[in-house]
């Protein structure tokens, strides 16, 4: 089946590219096994100098990928160039830091050990396998290939099938920054191809960001062979409020992180969990923010708000929201597919979430806050923690004691 670019803006398919087959899978494979017995032999010095040059490529190239990235996910053509320019200062980054991270450490009384010498050295791997999401599409897969590069790694990336343009610019873009033929490749490959290739002896490691299933699926592949495996899941993220906050920074960051690039985040604030103290008031200027927040097509200067990336994943926002309002939850804004062309949702505020509703337990992958009214610092703690997520967490307060209460509790 042709992996389609399907712009999210308007459901209309603009391109679509024939998935790589078996002999063409098999040469990747073998060319990053090759570039792998290369790369290992070349110095730090040499690996930073390409490095540093796919920074360049990526500054040059900033408007056409900035562009690619919105037509391909959605989001807002500014927030696109910052994920571009932010993947060539992660290159500038691992360039500059490589070396240092993974000198060689000599144990300082090696007779400790009964040895004469004594120490670690790092050493690269070989060939990983990276399993990358689309929503951020360079980022999400630069954070994994310019440590692993400069490691001395190879690397192969499945993409999601919703990026294939930008998986394709990913490609090249170390080749054309002087890596050796093969040390970055990507595999136009649907998710049932995995396995194969994980299986494959000169895979030595895989990593992947993506959903619990996902991880699940492929931790129980690479553990049956026995490989490294690294996984960053989905999140939940709590953003509790206190009364010492300083309440519109509060509100005003709120608003930022639930919304920036379209609600898609993994990493971000998705559960607001406000004491009582400070919840009206703190959540009144929560719901205005979110309201005024401009709707529309990503490419268009101002939009601060794009659709959702895929029609399922405006589907499964439209369902979460409904069981939650079936349940009792409570809309302060947003809350309903809009009548027009594209994947959108607005930005939404629901309170009144109890237990048995699926958003209290389930990631909505969107412009979707829930707000919950707590009565003290141990319910707050309580209701922070009670999912199965854990990626991080954020505390609103002004209360050094307070602050320190929670760092302690936050489980995250």
């Amino acid at each position: 089946m042709a992996i389609a670019v399907t712009n999210p803006a308007t459901g209309e398919v603009i391109e679509t590219f024939e998935p790589h087959d078996e002999a063409e899978v098999e040469r990747r494979i073998a060319a990053a096994q090759s570039a792998f017995v290369a790369l290992r032999d070349t110095t730090f010095a040499e690996r930073a100098g390409w490095m540093r040059k796919a920074a360049e490529l990526l500054e040059a190239d900033v408007d056409e990928m900035a562009r690619t990235i919105t037509i391909e996910m959605g989001r807002p053509l500014a927030q696109s160039r910052a994920e571009v320019l932010k993947c060539a200062r992660g290159c500038r980054f691992y360039a500059d830091n490589a070396e240092d991270f993974l000198a060689t450490e000599e144990l300082a009384d090696p007779s400790s050990v009964k040895a004469s010498a004594a120490g670690t050295r790092w050493a690269p791997l070989g060939v990983v396998l990276a399993v990358m999401p689309w929503n951020y599409p360079l980022w999400q897969v630069m954070r994994f290939a310019a440590p692993a590069l400069m490691a001395g790694n190879t690397g192969l990336l499945k993409h999601a099938s919703n990026v294939p343009r930008s998986a394709l610019y990913l490609d090249t873009l170390f080749e054309r920054a002087g890596f050796p033929v093969g040390s970055f490749h990507t595999l136009l490959i649907p998710a049932s191809g995995v396995e194969r290739v994980l299986r494959d002896s000169r895979v030595v490691a895989a990593t992947l960001t993506g959903s619990e299933p996902a991880g699940r699926s492929l931790a129980s592949i690479a553990g049956s062979e026995v490989k490294h495996v690294v996984l960053e899941l989905g999140g939940s993220d709590p953003f509790v409020v206190m009364p010492t906050a300083d309440l519109d920074a509060a509100a005003s960051v709120a608003v930022t992180a639930r919304n920036q690039n379209n609600g898609q985040s993994c990493i971000a604030a998705k559960r607001f969990i406000v004491h009582t103290d400070v919840y009206d008031d703190f959540v009144g200027r929560f719901v205005q923010k979110t309201a005024a927040l401009r709707v529309g097509d990503p490419l268009e200067d101002g939009t601060d708000v794009g659709p959702v990336a895929t029609e399922s994943g405006r589907d499964e926002l439209a369902e979460l929201v409904g069981d939650a309002i079936e349940r009792g939850a409570q809309v302060l804004t947003g809350g309903s597919v809009p009548d027009r062309p594209g994947w959108f949702y607005p930005p939404t505020v629901l309170a009144g979430i109890t237990r048995d509703m699926r958003l209290f337990q389930e990631e909505a992958f969107g412009p979707v806050a829930t707000v919950y009214r707590v009565d003290s610092r141990e319910e707050a703690v309580e209701i922070a923690n009670a999912t199965t997520f854990g990626l991080s967490s954020s505390l609103w307060s002004s209360d050094d004691d307070e602050i320190d209460w929670f760092i302690d509790r936050l489980e995250a």
